[in-house]
């Protein structure tokens, strides 16, 4: 019989470090201890629980029976393309070429493992908010560049601060990811802020990633800034978005990346290699969410409006410290006081508490002493795990 191959030694270098990297191991982790505890409350996924909209759900039925269910062009439905650019336009004052300029992916990671795919050499690197979306290291780990961390404080509510970019910046920095709102913190970058950062991306020569997939939901009036419609910066922004969250369509995977069109040449050809396209019963929901009547994003906002202040409220009444989030739907609490690792302090809560949610330290390693809370969870469930966690965290905060 013969001996077996020893594959740990045929992965490629790339991905065992991806593999290696504590993010992907700790969310396993999380799942796997969650399994069959009773009385469970999730509040860890970045899923939303809101229903999907009826039109989008008929749009897509549509076109199932209508047979839309061959290939798109790789760069995704004509009809598509151009109700992205449109919305591009009305909402960010972005003007793309549909035909050339814009891409759609199968989600938002997709765009980001393509755009860093196509964009780095070996040891290239990447500037990265620290805490970040731990997808976003990993793609820039398994292109085989290097990303380099931005370390973002809880004084500063986690937005990025432009000091830190510009002393941070080396000879081998060839890019700058941004993400307002941000996964997992909520912070959103002012304007001011992102013109100080874009004036340091232009001095130093910087290509800007633009995440802006949570820009529709955002609280106590904060604005988010479409990196590309500053001055001289379309030239050398890559934006990148989706219908997941706004839409509630995370599993219908449609996200895009809009760009100049000599990178969105070169990225049309690496998407068509991994995936084709996008799928295109999906394609068609995404026309209709973006084409069709958006009181349903509004009804969505206004929700998460309710819970986030139920949610800061009761970690208020429990003296438990936390950032205020201004986007998307989570939470960054501060469990320091508690004197456990964030690890050990979600391994616990599991098991005492049955509240399940993720440690800091999955973003990175500036999240050491914090944990990231979603209020994805209707009202009084939500009020049932808070009070779940307040309790625990005063009966072992010292």
């Amino acid at each position: 019989m013969p001996n077996p191959l020893p594959w740990k030694s045929r992965i490629a270098q790339r991905v065992r470090d991806v593999q290696s990297g504590q993010e992907g191991s700790i969310f396993l982790h999380m799942l796997a201890i969650s399994r069959n505890v009773p009385d469970l409350i999730s509040l860890g996924r970045g899923d939303p629980d809101l229903p999907t909209p009826l039109h989008v759900i008929e749009a897509a039925q549509q076109a199932l029976a209508a047979g839309k269910t061959k290939y798109t062009s790789p760069a995704g439905l004509e009809e598509l393309r151009l109700a992205i650019a449109r919305k591009l336009h009305l909402d960010n004052g972005l003007t793309y070429d549909p035909e050339r300029e814009i891409v759609v992916t199968a989600g938002v990671q997709e765009a980001i493992s393509v755009i860093f795919q196509v964009l780095l050499d070996p040891d290239d690197e990447v500037l990265l908010p620290d805490p970040y979306y731990m997808a976003h290291r990993q793609a820039i780990n398994a292109a085989g560049g290097k990303p380099v961390m931005l370390r973002t404080r809880l004084e500063d509510n986690f937005v990025i601060q432009p000091e830190v970019v510009n002393t941070t910046i080396t000879p081998q920095t060839k890019a700058i990811i941004l993400t307002s709102p941000s996964n997992p913190t909520g912070a959103v970058i002012g304007r001011e802020t992102a013109e100080a950062i874009c004036q340091i991306a232009r001095e130093r020569n910087l290509i800007v990633i633009s995440d802006e997939l949570y820009e529709k939901l955002v609280f106590d009036g904060a604005q988010v800034t479409s990196i590309a419609g500053l001055p001289g910066m379309w030239e050398r922004t890559i934006t990148v978005n989706g219908v997941s969250k706004a839409y509630n369509m995370t599993g219908m995977r449609v996200g895009y990346l809009a760009a100049p069109a000599e990178f969105a040449e070169a990225a049309l050809e690496l998407h068509h290699l991994m995936t084709i396209c996008a799928p295109t019963v999906s394609q068609w929901a995404a026309v209709a969410a973006l084409n069709g009547p958006q009181d349903c994003v509004q009804e969505t906002l206004a929700s998460y409006i309710e819970r986030r202040q139920v949610m800061l409220h009761y970690l208020a009444e429990y003296g438990i410290p936390s950032n205020r989030p201004q986007g998307a739907f989570f939470v960054f609490v501060d469990i320091r006081a508690t004197g456990f690792s964030s690890l050990e302090f979600c391994e616990k809560l599991l098991q005492e508490a049955q509240v399940q949610i993720f440690p800091g330290t999955q973003y990175g390693e500036g999240g050491e002493g914090f944990v990231r809370m979603s209020f994805l969870a209707p009202v009084e469930e939500l009020k049932e795990s808070l009070d779940r966690f307040g309790r625990f965290y005063q009966l072992h905060s010292r």
